[in-house]
Formats: structure tokens, sequence, C-alpha cells
């Protein structure tokens, strides 16, 4: 078969984040063709719950009877005392069934060939692959994928997939938090406040205000720019490229990863809802669903660009603030219904009579008013107000469980 045969027939995978057990959950039902997530050690978000090796498991087992592949994160930049534990590691974790693992190392990738040689191997966007040369280095030492710079344009990207074996899988960032520094190999963090970006525990200092201040005059502060609250530099806009999937596509990319592994699992519900649909969409040759669209401005999230993809590249940097647009509350998840009565463990503030959205996995939203609702001791309730509160809500529509219900802030 041709390259170009075999790079059009390669199926279209959506790789959603999986920061804790509940997050993976939402990321399988809602439509993901696989996840990644990562343990207590050796990944690159130390913030998130993540997995224990029971945990991971349960998560496998979850995924794999959706049809839904699991990649483990080991992508940090380890110490000589965690190259000594990770050999130990990577066989046990092998143990679990998990599909690849993903490395930015060549320590820890070599460790992987020699400890579980049947996982797949996946380059990490830590290791900064932009170009044809690094990504076939890397095929001869055994990858199986490289997940791209996301400083590559779509026509670099074309060119990596035109000089590259076609076995070589290309993975791109379609959606999420973007860095200041290239590829997250970032120090700022680290001289700070001593919390290390490269070993997960990034403090996000780039997201902060700065002002301007002079050796001499101690305590006086100056503004870069006129904004009362100082000068955002470093901060970065967040990417959404649910417009422009056939152009990642057609540049050669067949594993679209959203960002995310620190955000809620109602995140990880929503934008992996509006990215099945549009690529379902490009499967079918048809347009991205409008609600698709509309969808990914319902989580929080600071403005959003196309990053670096297109040849006229939108501005990545927001100056005016530090920031998230809000425009919805998450209020609560749909354990089950039955009869018309839908049992709720409620996430935020909620009145009875409020106009709520109701997303079920693999669906647009659906308006939703509760007339009526009670507590587990069945007494009426007019105000859900108690953190994880248990309710049974009297619905007219069927509600399927993992639903999620949002409410449109005033």
């Amino acid at each position: 078969m041709s390259k170009e045969n075999l790079k059009n027939k390669t199926s279209l995978e959506l790789l959603s984040p999986a920061g804790s057990p509940e997050s993976l959950k939402m990321a399988v039902l809602y439509g993901a063709d696989a996840v990644y997530l990562g343990m207590k050690t050796f990944g690159m978000r130390a913030t998130p719950e993540n997995f224990d090796f029971d945990e991971l498991c349960e998560a496998v087992k979850f995924a794999h009877a959706h049809n839904v592949k699991v990649y483990l994160t080991c992508n940090i930049i380890p110490t000589n005392a965690e190259a000594d534990e990770f050999p130990e590691f990577i066989k046990r974790a092998e143990k679990t069934g998990i599909d690849a693992v993903i490395v930015s190392d060549l320590g820890i990738l070599e460790a992987v060939k020699q400890n579980a040689p049947s996982l797949d191997l996946h380059i990490s966007t830590q290791a900064g692959v932009n170009n044809y040369a690094a990504a076939n280095a890397f095929y001869k030492l055994g990858a199986n994928r490289v997940i791209l710079a996301r400083e590559t344009p779509l026509k670099e990207i074309a060119r990596i997939r035109e000089n590259t074996p076609p076995e070589l899988e290309l993975e791109a960032f379609v959606h999420g938090a973007m860095c200041v520094s290239f590829s997250g190999r970032c120090l700022l963090s680290q001289y700070l406040i001593a919390r290390d970006a490269n070993r997960g525990e990034c403090a996000q200092p780039c997201r902060w205000g700065y002002y301007l201040s002079e050796e001499k005059r101690e305590g006086q502060y100056f503004k870069i720019e006129e904004e009362e609250r100082g000068s955002f530099i470093l901060n970065a806009k967040d990417l959404c490229m649910i417009r422009h999937l056939e152009k990642i596509k057609d540049a050669g990319v067949s594993s679209f990863k959203i960002e995310g592994r620190a955000k809620s699992a109602y995140y990880t519900a929503i934008i992996t809802n509006a990215y099945r649909a549009a690529l379902d969409a490009l499967k079918k040759g048809e347009p991205v669903p409008e609600w698709a669209v509309r969808e990914v401005g319902t989580v929080s999230h600071r403005e959003y660009c196309t990053g670096f993809y297109l040849d006229k590249t939108d501005a990545v940097q927001l100056y005016e603030d530090g920031g998230y647009v809000r425009e919805y509350d998450f209020i609560g998840v749909v354990n089950a219904c039955n009869d018309g009565v839908a049992d709720i463990t409620q996430r935020n503030y909620f009145e009875k009579d409020d106009e709520i959205e109701v997303i079920a996995p693999k669906s647009p939203p659906q308006k939703l008013i509760i007339k009526s609702m009670r507590n587990e001791k069945n007494e009426p309730v007019k105000i859900a107000n108690k953190a994880t509160e248990r309710l049974f809500a009297d619905v007219d529509i069927e509600l399927k469980p993992y639903s999620v219900l949002r409410k449109k802030l005033l």
C-alpha cells in the first residue's frame, strides 16, 4: 500500500484527558477514542488527582470495555533516583493492560523498550518534535507515534508527514491551554517558587500580572501598559481548532488531542462531546455542527485562538488580563433516570424552576426546568446548596446516566 493510501486509510482518533477516575469515565462516555492519564509519579501533571495502580487497572477495564485505548504519561525529566525506580514501575504498569506510554526522555524510552516491550511508544510534545529529521530519529529508536510541538504550523506538519514512514503516527493538540515557552520547557515556576514545570508542578506564573520596577526605587511599581492590575505579558490564549479539523487531517495528523488533565470532569465531558461531533461530521464530509462550536464556549476558558497552525497566525498572547471567560455553572450529574424521576448529584447552587441545560453523551444540549425535587429523606427541596447532595427531580424528558447539568450565569 502506498504512503498516501495508508495515510488516508488511517482512522482519526479523538484523544481526551483523564486527570481523575471521574474525568476518565466522562471522556470515554462522551466519545473519546483514547484517553491519556498519569499516575502519582513520572507524569507532567502533579496537581490532578491522577491514578494509583488499583485505579489504573479499573480505568483500563472500563475504557477497554468501551473500545477506548489508554495511554500512560511518563514524560517528566527524571532524576537519577527516578531512573532507578522506573523499570519496576513500568513493568507493573504494563500488566494493567495500558496500550501505550508517552515519554520525552531517552533513558525512559529505552527503559520502556527493555522492560515493557508490549507497549507502544509515543513521544511527548515535551520532546519538541517540529521537523521530519527528529520524527525519523525517534521512529528509528522505536517510537510508534510523535506528538508534535504545538509551535509547528500545518504546512510544516504536512512536510513532516511526507518525509516520515507512514507507520509513524502523528498526533497534535487541537484544543486547550498553551504555554508561553516552547513545548512547555519552562523554568519560570522553578525560579520563582521552586515548583518545577518539567516535573509536573507548574504554578503557571505566566498567568500572573506583572509590573516594572527600578532597582533604586524600592517599593515603586510602574505599569507596563495602561491596565490598573499590571500587564499580563506572558499570558497565552487557549487553542481552539474545532472549525479547522479538516486542515489538520489533510496535513497528515491522525490523532486529535485535547489538553486538560488538570481540568474538571465537566470540562472533559463538554469538550470531548463537541469534538466528537465535529470529528464525526468531518468523517461524513459534513460541516461542523454549530451547536458543537457553541459548546466550546460554555466551559471556563481563556480567549481562543488558532495558535501557530495557520499561515496567518493568531496573536497567541493575551495581554489584557490573566483570567478566564466563564458563562455557565456546572450544577450536577445525572446518576440515573427512571419513570420521570432523575437521580442527581448536585455540584453547584441552583434552585427549583431555574432554566438549566442538560448535555448527554454524544448529544447536543437540551433545555430543562425542574418543577419539583426532593432530598434523600423525601423532603421537598427548593434550593440545592449542599455540596454533592443527592436529589431526586421530576423531569419531563428522559435523562441518560452521566448527563451533566449546567446553568447560565446572570
